[in-house]
């Protein structure tokens, strides 16, 4: 048996190093502390994104060989246990010697979990659940598309206190302040990919892309996809941005998000009108809400939702609010669903890919 909170100080420090792991695309941030039979630490690693060195791999890499024997190697997610673009980390512990693993979460893929049945069939110990809660939040965007098999989807919009995305002539320019504009362009520069629908860029003619204070781009750009079958104009300012376009020429969201899943995005931000938001909302697709609230009032039609499938006060789809933060004159909203009874969890495929 081990004391309560004896692996928590190594399993921080892993989480710390794993922040400097991919934040986007189908690889987790992953990091790995090793600790010698004194609990001293003596090597230190985390995953830096497809095709290097895994966290575990990356540790053991700075040590002599055999230098990790009779070690302890705590790692913030379970070790993979199959062949991608290097090998099985539960292998490589196994082939060094370790004598423990110690880690925060269990891996959801089909194909790369059963790291710690492996390692225990080596006779090497294992210890699960460390600071799970911890690593659940850090790893929150990555599990959730490892478990559903789609991307982590994030739903945005800006409207009045009253709900408007726009005026009765269509007008929505600018309905916040420049603080929430720019915290949006941040939120893009996070993101893998930001969707939209054919209707948004015929009307508004967005760039889609990530841009500082100054107007200028960002170092990290969005893929722009644009959901919908009519025709898009040659001269569509999204045809200049750095990334090509993806067009998904359906308007099923479930085969949107699969194939932008197997495109390796995992973070996907949907900033198109409320149509395409509405849609994405009733399909049960949406992990989290990024609601820009304007201190003004618009009444009309130009709501930032429509139709969601709610026929009465009994089925509204409620929400949890995480964060509420001032942007100048606006009011930023961090919410998620609140599970239901009826959801449904799929499991996902993938772990680190590379």
């Amino acid at each position: 048996m081990t004391r309560t909170g004896e692996w928590d100080a190594a399993m921080r420090t892993a989480l710390r190093l794993a922040e400097g792991g991919p934040a986007t695309g189908v690889n987790p941030r992953v990091g790995c502390v090793i600790l010698d039979a004194e609990g001293r630490t003596i090597a230190e690693g985390f995953h830096r994104g497809a095709g290097t060195a895994h966290a575990e791999v990356d540790a053991l890499s700075s040590l002599p060989e055999g230098g990790a024997r009779g070690a302890t190697a705590v790692v913030t997610l379970e070790p993979c246990n199959h062949w991608g673009l290097t090998g099985p980390c539960s292998e490589a512990l196994i082939e060094a010697g370790v004598a423990r693993v110690v880690y925060a979460v269990a891996d959801p893929g089909r194909h790369s979990s059963g790291g710690a049945d492996r390692l225990r069939e080596a006779g090497v110990s294992v210890i699960g659940g460390v600071l799970a809660d911890e690593a659940e939040a850090f790893l929150d965007d990555w599990l959730t598309a490892a478990r559903l098999g789609r991307p982590y989807i994030t739903v945005k919009w800006a409207s009045t206190l009253d709900g408007r995305a726009a005026a009765a002539d269509g007008t929505s320019k600018w309905i916040t302040g420049a603080a929430a504009r720019q915290r949006v362009h941040e939120q893009r520069e996070a993101s893998d990919a930001i969707v939209v629908g054919t209707g948004t860029v015929l009307a508004d003619d967005p760039s889609l892309t990530a841009r500082g204070d100054a107007g200028e781009l960002l170092a990290t750009q969005p893929t722009p996809v644009v959901v919908g079958t009519r025709a898009v104009p040659n001269d569509a300012a999204i045809f200049r941005h750095p990334n090509p376009v993806i067009f998904e020429g359906t308007h099923d969201l479930h085969d949107v998000v699969a194939d932008l899943r197997q495109r390796g995005f995992r973070r996907v931000y949907v900033e198109g009108g409320p149509t395409l938001a509405s849609a994405f909302v009733a399909a049960g697709l949406v992990d989290e809400y990024a609601i820009y609230l304007a201190p003004s009032l618009l009444g009309g039609p130009r709501l930032a939702l429509g139709d969601i499938g709610v026929e009465t006060i009994a089925d509204q789809r409620r929400l949890r609010i995480l964060d509420v933060e001032r942007l100048g004159g606006d009011l930023y909203l961090r919410a998620v669903p609140v599970p239901t009874p009826t959801t449904v969890r799929q499991s996902g495929t993938t772990h680190q890919e590379g």
